[in-house]
């Protein structure tokens, strides 16, 4: 099986291996983990992430959504650098393109915002 492709995004949708999806979500390199909550909107909290730290990714993407309006905090920030995984945060868009770029070189993770 191969690691997941982004096809397109725009503002409230992805479309990964042809598939759309509407609602925030995780990529892992073994697949689309859908339907991803945050406990608050547009706060990333380190427990949002408990599904990639289990998953330990070299590298984890975090999308901010269109305009980057979720808000990662210091602490989780630091939290998962502490755990050795590299974090790259960029809006949206931008961190579609930064997945696809590493996908096939690097274990990497991408826990995207669709919208704002």
């Amino acid at each position: 099986m191969s690691t997941p492709k982004i096809n397109s995004y725009k503002f409230g949708e992805i479309v990964i291996d042809g598939r759309p999806y509407s609602k925030d979500l995780i990529i892992f390199p073994e697949g689309v983990s859908p339907n991803w909550r945050r406990k608050q909107g547009h706060f990333l909290d380190i427990a949002d992430l408990q599904e990639v730290r289990t998953n330990t990714p070299q590298v984890l993407i975090i999308g901010t959504g269109a305009y980057g309006r979720m808000q990662v905090p210091q602490s989780t920030l630091s939290t998962i650098q502490y755990e050795n995984i590299q974090v790259i945060i960029l809006e949206s868009q931008a961190a579609c393109q930064r997945y696809n770029e590493l996908r096939e070189e690097k274990n990497v993770s991408l826990a995207i915002h669709l919208t704002c």
